[in-house]
This record gives C-alpha cells, structure tokens and sequence, in this order.
C-alpha cells in the first residue's frame, strides 16, 4: 500500500472511531414516549416544570400571549384503566406572567372608586380544574373534560390531551410522566369580560405538564 492510501485509510479509521466513541458518550434523554414507562399510582405535579400558556387575539390583528405558572396538582393514574384517570389542578392567579408591566398590573388592579375590577383583581382565588371523565383515544391521547373554577364561576372545560414523555428525572430522582394539553374557554363564561369582543373573548390553552410519582 503506497503512503497516501495508507495516511487515507488511517485517518478513516481513526475517524470511525472517534465516532464510535462520541457514540458511546453521548447521554441519553431520560424521558421517552414509551407507555410501557408508566407505572400506576398517585403522581403530583412539578410545579417548577409546568406551565399553561394562554393566548387571546388583539383587535382582531394578533394573538397575545402570557403564562400562569407554580400550579400544583395531583393526578391518579393506571395505564390498564385510563377512563379511571383523575386531575386536581390549581393554578395561581397571581403567577400571571405577560411580557408588558402595564398589562400585568391591569389584570391584578383593584375596580376604581370600589367597581369590579376590570380582570382579576389583586387578590385573586386559584384558579381551579378538576376532572370529571377521561376518554382515551389512542394509545397516546385522550379527551379530559372537568369543571374549571375561576373568578367566583365554574363550568366545564374539554381538553385534548396528549403523552408525551416518561422515565426518571436525572435531577430529583422521580418517575416522571409529562403531558401536553389543549383547550380553548370564552373567558366571559368566568366573568373575565373586559374589552370583547374586541379584545378576543376566546382564550386558547396550551398546557405542558410534568408529573412525579409519587
């Protein structure tokens, strides 16, 4: 073999290992969409890894957006009876997140001269969803329907809701079972009608939750 075929054929050879190699090192991702991960029992939210988004449109031209965070919650769960499902979720007001100061302080502000406020007001309740069935319609998704308490008034909320991740959380150490959620309100049904139509009154959630087993 002459010497530039063999420097060749050496700096492949040392390529393919070092590939092997980074191969070999490379960390695995410690949640999977795998169904067989998911063990039953009682699970409790990850209030530092879950959030809903909601997002309202503006004028007509836009869609704004903002987060609740901190929600706390519990969720029973067996894989073999999924309609046996339950979710107690409370979502503080109060975490309302929105990229403009001036809003933020509008959502939480007190009515002028004793009124209602035109949101929330500043010492909001939680808001509150609990579950009321769980149809599976699939391997990986189902259709959650429950009763959302906000703003002194509940009614029912549908939700679509899709799996999307289990295994064990490198950092705490717990089985973890993640879920991604789908749901749209009219926020005047909760007393939350300043400003519609302009100001859209349907609100799109999307929701990204993280459960540790408990």
């Amino acid at each position: 073999m002459n010497k530039p075929i063999l420097a060749l054929a050496l700096a492949a050879s040392g390529t393919l290992a070092m590939t092997s190699i980074s191969a070999q090192e490379q960390p695995q991702i410690p949640g999977a969409m795998d169904i067989s991960r998911v063990a039953a029992g009682s699970y409790a939210l990850d209030p530092s890894h879950t959030l809903v988004q909601w997002s309202v449109s503006h004028f007509g031209f836009n869609d704004y957006f903002g987060l609740f965070g901190d929600i706390e919650g519990t969720m029973t769960l067996d894989p073999a009876d999924i309609a046996a499902t339950e979710f107690d979720i409370t979502i503080p007001i109060t975490s309302v997140a929105v990229p403009s100061e001036g809003l933020r302080d509008h959502l939480l502000r007190p009515g002028e001269d004793g009124a209602e406020p035109d949101f929330f007001g500043p010492e909001p309740e939680p808001a509150r969803f609990v579950s009321t069935s769980v149809r599976q319609t699939s391997d990986t998704t189902a259709v959650v329907t429950g009763q959302l308490t906000m703003n002194g008034n509940t009614g029912p909320v549908t939700m679509a809701v899709q799996f999307t991740g289990a295994g064990q959380n490198p950092m705490s150490e717990a089985q973890t079972v993640g879920f991604h959620g789908r749901a749209t309100i009219d926020r005047t049904q909760w007393g939350v009608s300043y400003g519609a139509p302009m100001v859209g009154s349907e609100v799109d959630l999307d929701i990204s939750a993280a459960f540790e087993l408990q």
